[in-house]
């Protein structure tokens, strides 16, 4: 596996640096390839992709650029992005779980998908929705009552996010078992969200995929389940029934000639499950992780929560904005471990950046997970420091060396949605108890679709008042 492990440091003059690969310094073998990118894609970028703005590379006989330098990423990603198009290999993995979801939807479908949602993102309704993540972080935290090791904090996250998802897109309303529809969410992302060695080597799609086959199970199960609560909500609306006002109505009142499909309203259902269940669940667990590994900034982030609990109620869309030093925590957790750690753009035709000639049908990978951590832009940049995102500091990064929800017009739709999630969750766990690691927190970046922590996140919690 090969890393930097856990460097254990004594304070804020010496911060903790999480464990990571180590960048490559030799080349390997084109099986050697497909296997470490089938096992973990985050192990195989070498030390140019960490300390230069690009880097070209011949894969299969396919150009790829590595793109790192800012002003390349912006490029690609807003000012020339109609002269990319989704990477194959990225819609070879993800069509077959999102079909026409925003995240893999292109061309018109797309600009239409986006335009009939961009309503439903608004301020006011995702401010409406703070009460809803309050609530439930709230009955989770309850959990945790009984001192003791939990048996992974990163799994204990899944679940809480899968809580918020469920009370804020459905309010509860699930056809089946909620306890199994998470179960399913895991098992597809975990078999239908990984590359397959076929589709490194260029095979034809007509030939079935390991990957995928094994998927198919939870990916059916899964429909069947959004289809079912589709119809139930559908069906009392058509009543004239009073309905919540969650995600679910929202997107159904865009089905339309000029709005949304059914079809692509369960697409997006599907879409939003995977974008906001799974990755605001893993930057909570890193950020636990990382807080606990660093008590000195644990220490900064539970005086803010304190003080700003003992103000007395404040409405919990304020949250975000309020607690400031609790949000640079998450973010720089996200840095560190982006929830998506891979952008994928080809060239629809010759391009030009500087004296980079970006040739049609080239790929551009814009990595979150080594832009993130380069040496031309991030100083002590594999150490925890959320100083980096106090207001004071947070002018000095450049909006595209810091990309946990992507950039353009394909940027997350459901960033402000996540972050306020994210930092209502840290407050109310974090104001009632404290996170330590133990022996087996021996956590190790993988790659499964988003970074998640292998081995787990064991973690002592035990009750601070």
């Amino acid at each position: 596996m090969g890393g930097t492990g856990c460097i254990r440091a004594a304070g804020p003059e010496n911060p903790f640096v999480p464990p990571a690969p180590v960048p490559r310094t030799k080349r390997v073998g084109r099986l050697e390839l497909i296997r470490i990118i089938y096992r973990n894609p985050l192990e195989l970028w070498g030390e140019p992709s960490y300390n230069e703005p690009w880097v070209e590379v011949d894969w299969m006989g396919m150009r790829t650029i590595i793109a790192n330098d800012p002003g390349l990423i912006r490029h690609v990603l807003v000012d020339n992005a109609k002269n990319y198009r989704m990477a194959a290999v990225r819609q070879r993995i993800l069509r077959p779980i999102l079909r026409d979801g925003l995240l893999t939807a292109e061309g018109e479908v797309w600009k239409r998908s986006r335009k009939a949602m961009a309503p439903v993102f608004t301020p006011r309704h995702i401010h409406g929705f703070a009460s809803a993540m309050q609530e439930r972080s709230e009955a989770f935290a309850g959990r945790y009552q009984t001192p003791g090791v939990v048996s992974d904090v990163a799994r204990d996250m899944t679940l809480l996010t899968y809580d918020i998802l469920a009370a804020t897109l459905f309010s509860g309303e699930i056809a089946g078992e909620p306890g199994q529809f998470a179960k399913e969410i895991d098992n597809l992302f975990e078999t239908m969200g990984r590359v397959d060695p076929l589709d490194l080597l260029g095979a034809p799609q007509w030939l079935p995929r390991f990957t995928q086959i094994r998927g198919r199970r939870s990916l059916a199960f899964f429909r069947k389940i959004v289809a079912d609560t589709v119809a139930m909500r559908k069906d009392r609306m058509a009543k004239g029934e009073d309905v919540p006002s969650d995600f679910l109505t929202l997107l159904l009142k865009t089905e339309g000639p000029d709005g949304l499909s059914r079809a692509e309203i369960e697409d997006n259902i599907i879409t939003f499950i995977g974008a906001g269940h799974e990755t605001t669940a893993r930057a909570l667990g890193w950020t636990l992780y990382l807080l606990a590994e660093a008590p000195w900034e644990r220490d900064i982030v539970e005086a803010e929560i304190d003080s700003f609990m003992r103000e007395g109620p404040v409405p919990p869309h304020q949250w975000l904005d309020r607690l400031p030093l609790t949000r640079a925590a998450f973010e720089e957790a996200m840095r560190l471990y982006p929830p998506a750690p891979s952008l994928n753009r080809e060239a629809v035709e010759d391009d030009r950046y500087g004296d980079l000639t970006i040739e049609k049908g080239s790929t551009v990978l814009a990595m979150p997970w080594t832009i993130h951590r380069h040496r031309l832009y991030w100083e002590n940049p594999d150490a925890f420091i959320p100083a980096r995102f106090h207001p004071e500091n947070r002018g000095k990064i450049d909006r595209f060396q810091y990309l946990p929800f992507g950039a353009g017009p394909r940027v997350c739709i459901g960033a402000t949605f996540a972050l306020q999630e994210g930092v209502i969750a840290l407050a109310i766990l974090l104001s009632r108890y404290r996170f330590d690691t133990v022996s087996q927190t021996k956590p190790w970046p993988v790659q499964k679709l988003t970074t998640q922590p292998e081995g787990g996140l064991p973690m002592k919690v035990t009750p601070r008042r």
